[in-house]
């Protein structure tokens, strides 16, 4: 419902009170749950984050760190494709308001940390364990966001195409394999 009133009115002229209305609650039940309107943008990435790392733990234990990197990646970009009318306003609105964008970008550290523990949970021991799931983490919520920006701009464009020509030069970077 905020996007949608982002995306009509503009991020920056959208108000507090505006966001309550058309939600049908009162400004104390809004800042019960939210600081304040950049509180609310920021929680569209928080979920992408907790999204990701679902997707992560979803993945069959004996998977190897390349599936997991693949599939958990497909499926939250599979996602935002899927929800493209919300995923496109959502994309219109960062473009045109640098305060929309600081506002989401405000919880990217938090929205990592949680990708980078679902990946963390998935590597065996290793003195490099928290620097390469960190690395994952930063590097599949770029992806997957690139990715579904990618495909709803062009419309030739198919997701597990798009996916697969980026991950052919990620995978050997992030898994250590190479592909032929």
């Amino acid at each position: 419902m905020a996007i949608d009133l982002f995306a009509a009115n503009g991020y920056d002229e959208t108000t507090v009170d505006d966001i309550a209305r058309a939600a049908g609650i009162s400004l104390r039940s809004f800042f019960r749950y939210f600081a304040s309107k950049g509180d609310l943008m920021s929680y569209a990435l928080l979920r992408y984050g907790n999204q990701l790392a679902a997707a992560i733990d979803a993945c069959p234990p004996d998977s190897s760190l390349r599936e997991v990197f693949r599939e958990s990646i497909s499926r939250i970009a599979h996602l935002g494709v899927t929800r493209e009318v919300r995923t496109r306003k959502l994309l219109w609105v960062l473009s045109r308001s640098q305060a929309a964008m600081a506002a989401e970008m405000s919880r990217l550290s938090e929205a990592q940390a949680l990708v980078a523990e679902a990946y963390e949970r998935r590597i065996a021991p290793s003195v490099d364990r928290e620097l390469r799931s960190r690395a994952m983490a930063g590097v599949s919520l770029q992806l997957t966001g690139v990715a579904v920006r990618w495909c709803l701009e062009r419309a030739d464009s198919d997701l597990p195409t798009t996916i697969d020509r980026v991950l052919v030069c990620l995978e050997a970077v992030f898994c250590g394999e190479r592909q032929t």
